[in-house]
């Protein structure tokens, strides 16, 4: 069971270094059926920092992060992380998936709608409420689920930020998130290191590795749709899962 856990860690980090985001997409689902609840947020978050650092630190270009959109979206996260962290103790795993699903499926259909509206030459902003919930949402997934990244990808898509951005910017959030995630958890009583954890670190940064080529292979629409796919069959087998 562990060689699975590992081998979606590898699969999950490849993604998030080759767009952003994607890490917990792939390798929550299978971390909470092998581990539980409490051990698979746990190594999610200490996987977290290591990979998103890693994709910070070993580029060999000046990485584009929107330190403005970091800073609110990390400050807004604060409340969310508490919540989240009361919710993994106290609500049951199905209800989380559904939840997380749902909302993740209704962001969808948001940006869909808001691509028809600039391919017929319509104006898309974010709204100013747009960074404050996705700060939230993402804190509370962060400390429930591990699944913190859909509400911050679709703040950013609808920002209109470059693949660069989008990707630097997502990591910078993501060592923010976790950082803040653990002291979170320790206070809560839900802190819970896996044995298995050097395996997964092993697997995490090979794949970060593969996952930085695969990067330069994706740029414009491009990085957009395979973003907005990943989204969505991530939503549509948490759905599925959690009524099982």
């Amino acid at each position: 069971m562990t060689a699975l856990a590992a081998a979606a860690v590898f699969l999950g980090a490849s993604l998030q270094s080759a767009t952003g985001f994607g890490f917990a997409l792939v390798a929550a689902p299978v971390l909470f059926a092998v581990f539980g609840p409490q051990e698979a947020v746990t190594a999610g978050v200490l996987l977290g920092v290591a990979i998103n650092l890693l994709t910070l630190a070993t580029e060999r270009r000046v990485p584009r992060v929107l330190r403005g959109e970091v800073l609110a979206l990390v400050a807004w996260s604060l409340p969310g992380l508490a919540l989240g962290a009361l919710a993994l103790r106290e609500l049951p795993e199905r209800l989380l998936s559904a939840l997380v699903a749902l909302a993740v499926l209704a962001g969808l259909a948001l940006r869909l709608r808001a691509r028809r509206g600039r391919a017929a030459g319509a104006c898309t902003r974010s709204r100013r409420w747009s960074a404050p919930l996705a700060g939230i949402s993402s804190g509370a997934l962060s400390t429930s689920t591990a699944l913190s990244g859909p509400p911050i990808v679709l703040h950013l898509l609808a920002r209109g930020v470059t693949s660069e951005q989008m990707r630097d910017t997502l990591a910078a959030v993501f060592v923010g998130l976790a950082l803040l995630s653990a002291p979170a958890l320790l206070i809560s009583g839900t802190f819970d290191v896996p044995d298995a954890i050097g395996a997964l670190l092993a697997a995490g940064l090979a794949g970060q590795i593969v996952g930085r080529r695969l990067f330069a292979r994706l740029a414009g629409d491009g990085h957009e749709n395979v973003v907005l796919v990943v989204l969505a069959i991530a939503a549509l087998t948490a759905l599925a899962a959690s009524a099982v």
